[in-house]
């Protein structure tokens, strides 16, 4: 066969120095096409490449006349449906852009970058319907892409790293890759990256509206930051997809709980259930709204449809052992013995339905007052929960020392005035099972006070800050306050009033925050929201300590799950409490627990006189207050006053010495700190002292 020779020989080469020449000098590179199509007239990928150049060069009217024959010729090339979407976009024809794309992906159905570019077609053409399908076709395509399967292979198996490098360099060919953004949205988030992970999630839904997978996450990324108004409103874009999905609403429903609005919440859960009644998650997940609400026996019903239909769903029983009026039977401790058995062989894998169950079983023993059983089961669960939880005793101890030793009255007094001067706020403080939610709901029944729920505004605020330390900023926790300039504070305790307004529903003046672990940031408390008011609500130590030891809490509070470390914890406090109260004698209201429940009426007025508000008699038949109330103690604050659970501690007595070791001389001085705190917060004091 005789060797080809001449400019159709040359043609592959030349196309490709003038595909080489198109993004930077496009006008060359339609002067090398034209000699080209010259030398051959009609050549295709020569017409194809001119077209190219004259968009590159702003002229897509002549572009696109010139693509229409090149698609009357060759109307399955892909190539020429793209660059013909392409300019007919650029000349305004949105129509003719939208027939290449369709016809386009109807030859590829499996090219996301054409769906991808059809749905922004449909969205500017107002049909918005349409092009949500087309990104959801899009993101299905793109779920076949190998180098996308690769990247979300290496992210899971914990090769962050491998995976960042094939999405970085995907987004180099294709910045605009929907899919890839949000994979390495997920990277970031999995290396504790939020606002990173934050910033491309986002930037993954503004390029493709109907990815609906990207907005879930979005949605859940929120939630994590507590930026739920925002959450709301992508949950609410989502639950316009036309896809409908019962995930959607399990996701809005979540959103819903967040904000406090428990009842739209529970009406969510019942029309999943009416549809499809055999899901147990979701009748455990109306279990919890009911139970906020105040409707106990409908509480009950619907944590035991869970149970009956999932035997082994250990938060379900927990949760109905956790209503605390509610007592389990025999037939119950049986279910509960059974399902721990048929879990042993997979109780690695299921420890939280097995330390879940431990603590329910504790709870039907303690009902039937077999104690050292009950004992056996908190401590078993408590054990296994320890195993799943991060703490740091000695880390906490030496935190609170530093406090300590920062917050003393001379440098209050060289902090000068600043802060915010909102008087809203009411920081319940303390440790959980310590009477705050009664003092709280006791509260809430004043016509100027309205109740919320444990907010984490303060923590963030605070953990913003430490983390400045944490990461060099600052030596030490005293030089990070000392750095706070008055408008700093006042710019502070702005955003803490401007974050927890969407918590706010009722129009009174006051609220109630009654997230326990504040205490260790009662000077921050006092120097960015001078006016706020603090409540200690404090509980005997063996009392508080052994009630948070039973209890499983549903997030937080890792210092629990062990005797001698929640004694540590609780002594830490007392001894920062002293500290503080030294520091700025009657900045903090205390409550005495066992006070409150032997003379309601003296110590409620106490607290109200402290707070600065007239007496109301609603606030004693708190009782009849119907807000919800999301904490352990929720069925409790709906009774009048009870004092049969102020030394309920006393019937694991036998068991409890690791405890008062750790606790000491907090014990006997109770309520009063004990007349050496002080030498505990002492510089090089030992981190367990004696």
């Amino acid at each position: 066969m005789t060797a080809m020779t001449g400019p159709a020989a040359r043609a592959p080469s030349i196309q490709a120095e003038i595909a080489a020449l198109l993004e930077t000098q496009p006008a060359a590179a339609l002067a090398r096409a034209e000699a080209l199509l010259r030398q051959s007239p009609g050549l295709p990928p020569a017409e194809l490449l001119a077209c190219q150049a004259l968009r590159r060069l702003g002229q897509p009217e002549a572009a696109l006349q010139r693509l229409n024959m090149l698609a009357r010729a060759h109307a399955r090339a892909p190539a020429v449906l793209w660059e013909l979407a392409g300019a007919a976009s650029d000349a305004g024809q949105g129509r003719q852009a939208i027939a290449a794309l369709e016809s386009l992906t109807r030859l590829q159905p499996m090219a996301a970058h054409a769906w991808f570019r059809l749905a922004k077609e449909l969205r500017a053409a107002g049909r918005a319907m349409d092009a949500w399908r087309a990104d959801l076709s899009g993101v299905h395509a793109a779920s076949h892409d190998p180098d996308l399967l690769q990247a979300a292979l290496a992210m899971k198996d914990g090769r962050l790293d491998e995976a960042e490098r094939i999405l970085t360099q995907r987004l180099g060919r294709a910045p605009d890759d929907a899919p890839a953004i949000r994979l390495l949205g997920e990277v970031s988030w999995r290396r504790g990256d939020m606002t990173e992970a934050l910033a491309r999630v986002e930037r993954a839904v503004e390029i493709a509206p109907g990815f609906d997978l990207a907005r879930d996450f979005l949605v859940r990324l929120l939630m994590q930051t507590n930026r739920l108004p925002e959450a709301l409103e992508q949950a609410q874009a989502l639950a316009g997809s036309p896809i409908r999905s019962p995930a959607h609403d399990l996701l809005m429903a979540s959103v819903l709980v967040r904000l406090g609005r428990q009842a739209e919440a529970g009406d969510i859960y019942e029309r999943l259930l009416a549809q499809q009644p055999d899901q147990p998650q979701v009748w455990q997940n109306l279990g919890h709204v009911l139970k906020t609400l105040g409707r106990q026996a409908d509480a009950i019903r619907a944590y035991r449809e869970a149970v009956a239909r999932q035997p082994t769903m250990g938060e379900a029983w927990w949760s109905l052992a956790n209503l605390k009026t509610v007592k389990l039977d025999a037939a119950d401790a049986a279910a509960m013995e059974a399902a721990l058995a048929s879990l042993a062989p997979v109780a690695a894998e299921r420890k939280e339905d097995v330390f879940h169950l431990h603590f329910s079983l504790a709870k039907a023993r303690e009902d039937a007052r077999d104690y050292a059983a009950a004992f056996r089961h908190y401590d078993l669960g408590n054990r296994l929960r320890r195993t799943m939880v991060l703490h740091d005793p000695d880390g906490l101890a030496a935190e609170v020392r530093d406090a300590a030793q920062a917050i003393t009255r001379p440098f209050l007094a060289r902090m000068g005035p600043g802060g915010c001067p909102a008087p809203d706020p009411i920081f319940i403080v303390g440790l959980p099972r310590s009477g705050s939610t009664l003092v709280e709901q006791i509260l809430a029944s004043h016509s100027q006070v309205e109740g919320t729920m444990e907010l984490p505004e303060m923590m963030m605020i605070a953990g913003r800050l430490q983390s400045r330390v944490d990461q060099g900023e600052f030596p030490d926790f005293r030089a990070m306050v000392a750095s706070l300039s008055p408008a700093d504070r006042a710019r502070l305790g702005e955003e803490y009033i401007e974050r927890t307004r969407v918590h706010r529903q009722s129009g009174r003046p006051r609220f109630v925050d009654k997230m326990p672990n504040n205490w260790q940031h009662v000077a921050l408390i006092k120097l960015i929201l001078p006016n706020a008011s603090i409540v200690d609500a404090r509980r005997h130590p063996l009392g508080c300590c052994v009630s948070g030891w039973k209890q499983h809490f549903a997030r937080g509070q890792a210092f629990s799950y062990d005797l001698a470390e929640i004694g540590r914890y609780y002594r830490d406090y007392v001894a920062l409490m002293a500290a503080y109260d030294e520091a700025a004698p009657g900045a903090v209201h205390r409550v005495i627990y066992e006070h409150m429940v032997a003379d309601t009426e003296a110590q409620v007025r106490r607290l109200l006189d402290a707070l600065g508000l007239p007496f109301e008699p609603g606030c004693l038949e708190f009782h009849n207050n119907d807000r919800a109330v999301r904490t352990a103690s929720s069925e409790q604050v709906r009774r009048p006053i009870f004092t049969d659970g102020v030394e309920h501690w006393k019937n694991f007595e036998p068991w409890l010495e690791p405890l008062v070791e750790a606790l000491g001389p907090v014990v006997p001085a109770y309520p009063d700190p004990p007349a050496d705190w002080a030498a505990w917060l002492a510089p090089g004091a030992a981190a367990d002292p004696g």
